[in-house]
């Protein structure tokens, strides 16, 4: 009997997901397939691994004065490249190091350089910077394995979750907005089965997951209403963003939309703290329900409100730290020159910092009372049901 039990839920688990990924899998298909552009010079650029066999030469000294010991000035190196066409091969390379691009090295140090090739065929290196995938490869790695541990099989399919969430954004989300679909609207879709899939892979499909999926699609389309409609009272969308310019430049030739982003970034930013407040909320709800089928809707409801008002304040602190912490550098540069608050609120890259954060935490807030009704109302529902 457990053996069956089991088998229902894996099946409630697994099916529903394994439906959400093939869609999504042939959605990728058909936003990835060819578009016949023709060859540009960036294409003739390759980045490939090497790895510093002899510093032949070292000019640089540190300037303990103006730069806190970075050290400035040149070293001629050979380097031997270590993947790609011309794996094994050995060249030569100027390293110029400044205050800012300062790729300090030692031999045996790997590294990343571009490989140019020119139209008669020669090529040539340049340093491009430190060879960082090891050290990321490990902290991916430390992560999955911290989660596993401390999360079991919850662990293993919330990490699943992330590395779908993540394929979706990459793979869906921006090849789509890139090809010129509206951004709002598929960007809303996406997130919607996004929340789906990953609250599904976490807990089958249920009256739990459900509760949560439709608290957490509210939130999140709550924060995006806040930030439209923000963005047109004071006006800004995404022409006011920093890299607007270079979109402009190179993305409205493939069709992309550039006004609606601004947007697409807060559904985006917001999905993950707005899905943890909803399963936080409906799991309360159910237990609640499971330990008492006497408790009324208004009671689970209050309940529910009770709980998620001690997730309120920190989660949303979550957002608008994060948001402040990516905004650090602006901040501090913006006291070094006394810019006035005038200028400094009417700032285009302010401006777009607070109404994310803000927007964000709104729709955290309003998740809250949503998953709460829907979770109340439901699962009352569906136990009277049970009962009869």
């Amino acid at each position: 009997m457990v053996f069956i039990k089991d088998k229902k839920g894996f099946l409630l688990r697994c099916v529903p997901c394994a439906v959400i990924v093939l869609g999504l899998i042939f959605l990728g298909l058909w936003l990835g397939r060819p578009t016949g552009e023709v060859a540009t010079a960036a294409s003739r650029l390759v980045y490939v691994p090497a790895r510093v066999e002899t510093v032949i030469s070292d000019n640089a000294e540190a300037d303990n004065e103006h730069y806190e010991g970075q050290r400035l000035g040149d070293q001629e190196l050979e380097i031997r490249i270590l993947s790609g066409e011309h794996k094994g091969e050995i060249l030569p390379l100027t390293n110029y190091m400044g205050a800012l691009f300062n790729v300090d090295v030692r031999e045996g140090d790997r590294i990343v350089v571009r490989l140019q090739t020119e139209d008669d065929g020669s090529y040539y290196a340049s340093m491009y910077n430190y060879d960082r995938g090891m050290v990321v490869g490990l902290m991916l790695l430390l992560f999955a394995a911290v989660l596993i541990a401390l999360g079991g099989k919850k662990g293993a399919r919330a990490l699943a979750g992330l590395v779908i969430t993540l394929a979706c954004i990459w793979f869906l989300l921006i090849p789509g907005l890139i090809r010129g679909i509206p951004a709002l609207p598929y960007t809303v879709l996406l997130v919607a089965v996004v929340a789906a899939a990953c609250l599904i892979l976490l807990n089958g499909f249920s009256a739990k997951t459900f509760c949560s999926a439709a608290g957490c699609i509210a939130g999140v389309a709550a924060a995006a209403l806040t930030a439209w409609i923000v963005g047109k009272l004071a006006p800004i969308d995404g022409f006011n963003m920093e890299e607007a310019e270079d979109m402009l430049l190179h993305g409205t030739e493939l069709g992309l939309r550039i006004r609606g982003l601004l947007v697409c970034g807060v559904l985006v930013s917001s999905l993950g703290a707005v899905m943890d407040v909803a399963m936080s909320i409906a799991s309360a709800i159910w237990e609640l329900r499971e330990s008492s089928d006497r408790l009324t809707v208004k009671e689970l409801f209050r309940s529910g409100m009770q709980i998620g008002r001690d997730a309120m304040g920190t989660m949303a602190n979550t957002l608008i730290l994060a948001f402040a912490g990516s905004s650090l550098n602006m901040l501090i540069m913006a006291q070094i020159y006394d810019i006035p608050l005038m200028q400094l609120v009417n700032t285009d890259s302010i401006c777009i910092e607070v109404i994310q954060s803000i927007a964000g935490s709104l729709g955290i807030l309003l998740t809250v009372p949503l998953t709460a009704a829907a979770s109340a109302r439901y699962m009352k529902r569906k136990s009277s049901a049970e009962n009869t």
